[in-house]
């Protein structure tokens, strides 16, 4: 992980994360800061979203490896992935605000696509319209394969990867 100079690991995430994956998932929705609820009500609210998103993937991906990213030894972010036979799904990655940007998140993605391009195995995503990362996934070689309403659906075939230094 060149691009970064703090030292980053993952590891499998536990039942004893949940508190962290909760912030984590609060710090993504800046939006839930905007509707101007009182604060047991915008928690109620973020419990009960962050509680569906988890029950959604279960649901959807239940055999995904969840993975707690670790600086030195501080929790900064999870990255969810899917291993199916045919192709892998990135769905998730997030690192806390001040971890993002320093190409921690690119050094992550560029290891999966490595290994799925030595399985000869795509990679797909959605990613929300309007979510800054969008252009890093372009970059990295991900190209748009679906509009879906607010997400753009996006594969990387493992011959088509650009070589990023």
């Amino acid at each position: 992980m060149s691009e970064s100079k703090q030292k980053v690991s993952t590891r499998l995430a536990t039942g004893d994360d949940e508190a962290f994956l909760f912030d984590l998932f609060s710090s993504t929705r800046p939006e839930f800061d905007l509707l101007g609820l009182p604060d047991n009500q915008k928690q109620a609210l973020m419990t009960m979203q962050f509680n569906a998103q988890r029950q959604q993937y279960d649901e959807t991906y239940p055999a995904s490896e969840s993975r707690i990213i670790l600086s030195d030894s501080r929790l900064i972010g999870r990255i969810l992935v899917d291993r199916a036979e045919s192709e892998i799904t990135l769905i998730d990655i997030a690192l806390m605000p001040e971890n993002r940007n320093a190409g921690i998140g690119t050094a992550l993605i560029q290891e999966l696509l490595s290994q799925a391009a030595g399985s000869k195995k795509s990679v797909r995503l959605h990613v929300l319209k309007s979510n800054p990362a969008l252009r890093l996934y372009e970059r990295l070689g991900f190209s748009r394969a679906g509009d879906q309403s607010m997400y753009y659906e996006m594969i990387c075939e493992p011959d088509s990867r650009p070589q990023v230094k």
